[in-house]
């Protein structure tokens, strides 16, 4: 009976690896070994990071909105306070948004926001 080696599978494995190691410098793109290292890093990378742009959008709208409420004389904490007790139910995205395309509506929701706290 002659020797089965599995080589079909193993070379697709192997093909598969290295073409999602395509781009990549020197060696990590060559050899199986580096490659595999370099894939399985990435991925481990991308998981993490497709997390953290979520933290990093959330930093960059709070700023903006901070920005933007503390030229109208308010600070974001207070901003957020207020929008809460007047029941504006509106995402920091589009605040965000808001105070950057439409500065006349924010001002009106800031307005909002200020009488709901006095």
């Amino acid at each position: 009976m002659s020797r089965a080696t599995n080589a079909p599978a193993s070379r697709e494995r192997r093909r598969r690896r290295l073409a999602l190691a395509k781009g990549f410098r020197g060696r990590r793109s060559k050899t199986f070994r580096q490659a595999t290292e370099a894939v399985d890093r990435a991925q481990r990378m991308a998981t993490e990071h497709r997390k953290l742009r979520k933290r990093e959008f959330r930093r960059l709208w709070i700023t903006r909105i901070n920005l933007a409420v503390r030229a109208h004389g308010m600070t974001y904490s207070r901003f957020i306070e207020g929008l809460t007790k007047s029941g504006i139910e509106m995402n920091r995205k589009v605040l965000s948004e808001l105070a950057i395309h439409d500065p006349e509506g924010f001002k009106g929701i800031v307005e909002q926001a200020r009488s709901a706290l006095a």
